[in-house]
């Protein structure tokens, strides 16, 4: 099996390059590939790019900004693995966890597999963050009859297909949700395993805010309201 691992970046120029180190440092079970797309950054990521050499790495650029849900879709389009992950350059996943990910789909007991975030004093951007993120997973499971814990992750990973098949049409951090969506729709529920997290703040970087949670919320709701693709399966 081979996983490719989905790195959508936009102005990280002082983390990417210890993103790309850490990301590739990792002694996986399978053979990967590192798919990074620039989204229009304005700082100097691309030249940090331009300078990294591994026989595993794939950069592509955007023109212009147009969003983690537009990044991922162009990543995913130029993947060659059989499997995908996406993997944020902003430091706050361990890539290190990424094989905790692919043991329940090598041993044939999951199809999608979710990193669940533990939330605690030392790895919580703020209160609200954390309630934010909890709202949006609780309505996803009262929408869909479910029980998952971690709607809101950025480890997600799948088989390539499978993503391509959901047509997800979220441009920014509302694809979080439509994933997820579409997933329980068709009654494949992730399976879970615990992972580390360090949020960073606003003063760092950190994009998203209480408007994504708000979207979020509104495309649970439009995507429980759509009827089930035919044939669709529980995994």
């Amino acid at each position: 099996m081979k996983l490719s691992i989905l790195m959508p970046v936009y102005n990280e120029e002082e983390r990417i390059a210890d993103a790309l180190k850490q990301a590739l440092a990792v002694d996986y079970p399978c053979e990967i590939e590192l798919v990074v797309v620039d989204d229009g950054s304005r700082d100097g990521t691309g030249e940090v790019l331009g300078r990294a050499d591994d026989a595993r790495l794939r950069v592509i650029t955007h023109q212009r900004n147009a969003g983690k849900g537009a990044a991922i879709k162009t990543a995913v389009d130029n993947a060659e693995g059989e499997y995908m992950v996406i993997l944020d350059a902003d430091l706050e996943y361990d890539p290190q966890d990424i094989p905790k990910l692919l043991d329940p789909v090598l041993d044939g007991r999951a199809t999608v597999v979710y990193g669940n975030r533990t939330f605690g004093s030392h790895s919580a951007y703020s209160f609200w963050y954390v309630m934010g993120n909890k709202g949006v997973t609780m309505a996803a499971n009262v929408l869909f009859n479910s029980y998952i814990g971690d709607l809101e992750t950025c480890f997600k990973l799948m088989p390539v297909a499978l993503y391509r098949s959901l047509d997800i049409r979220s441009r920014g951090f509302g694809m979080e949700a439509e994933v997820t969506g579409k997933l329980l729709r068709r009654r494949i529920r992730p399976y879970e395993v615990p992972i580390s997290y360090r949020a960073r703040g606003r003063e760092e970087g950190k994009k998203i805010t209480w408007k994504d949670g708000v979207e979020a919320i509104w495309i649970l709701g439009r995507e429980r309201t759509r009827r089930r693709p035919a044939g669709a399966s529980q995994h």
